[in-house]
């Protein structure tokens, strides 16, 4: 089933800020978008699909996913997938006076917007983590969002200038999938790694390379990650998503999800729910 589509925003401090994210979001397209102009800049991730790009000052682009593109405040842009296609997007809205430093030093190019992504995986993890960050709504949940944006124009950057360096590795990839297939399941993580013809040590090591995660923790934050979308999209129980998610003790799901969001279920669900 596909997930719901997600928008929060957040007004920027008064004064000079450095770096700031406004808005993140997450949605299935369908539409392209014709001669927009944003008040502010914007990080758009395309985990697959193809479709178009078009900036005043990088012109047409073809867009292939994987890819990240970069749309520059008040600067004329339009994109969205070939006619009768869609695609999966994620994005983010960022200011801050500190973004013309990132221009400078040409990790964000007004000329070369489009960056194909070699390693998806690790552009996954980062925008999951900015959902995570900007989702807390705090002073300090918004300076962490600040500081992963920087790490996603960093990686993005090291995706361009390095795309051999940084590509995915297929046997690990297939074992993140089966993984994510199996992600509510309880997993024997010792006979997952012999069906996959590795030992468990070398599962281990190469999961956290290509996640930067064990596969254990991979699949809580998978779980936790499941159960925050039904936290805020539903009215289940939190016995139910418990179960849901493959913890059949909802008291330790709770201090599991405590200790992960510095909250519990419920008081997320307060926070984040959309009326």
């Amino acid at each position: 089933m596909r997930d719901a589509p997600l928008a929060l925003y957040r007004s920027p401090p008064q004064g000079r800020a450095g770096l700031v994210v406004t808005g993140f979001g997450k949605q299935h397209v369908t539409a392209r978008i014709v001669d927009r102009r944003l008040p502010t800049h914007a990080a758009v991730f395309v985990e697959k699909g193809r479709g178009l790009l078009n900036t005043a000052k990088g012109g047409p682009q073809e867009i292939v996913g994987p890819c990240l593109f970069w749309l520059l405040a008040d600067t004329p842009h339009g994109y969205g997938p070939l006619p009768g296609e869609s695609w999966e997007e994620r994005w983010a809205l960022f200011t801050g006076t500190f973004v013309s430093d990132l221009m400078r030093m040409r990790l964000i190019t007004e000329t070369a917007p489009l960056v194909p992504i070699g390693n998806p995986r690790r552009m996954q993890q980062l925008f999951a983590t900015l959902h995570s960050d900007f989702a807390e709504d705090s002073p300090l949940g918004l300076a962490a969002a600040a500081a992963t944006l920087h790490q996603i124009v960093v990686e993005a950057a090291r995706q361009a200038t390095s795309p051999t360096a940084t590509a995915s590795d297929p046997e690990i990839e297939d074992a993140i999938d089966r993984l994510q297939r199996r992600a509510f399941e309880a997993v024997d993580l010792n006979a997952f790694a012999r069906d996959l013809g590795v030992s468990p040590a070398t599962l281990r090591r190469r999961f956290t390379a290509a996640t930067g995660l064990p596969p254990k923790a991979f699949q809580l934050r998978l779980r936790i990650d499941h159960a925050k979308q039904l936290l805020t999209t539903t009215d289940l129980a939190i016995e139910a998503i418990s179960t849901a998610v493959g913890i059949e003790d909802a008291f330790y799901f709770s201090r599991l999800f405590q200790h992960r969001e510095q909250c519990s279920p419920s008081e997320f669900r307060r926070r984040h729910r959309r009326q």
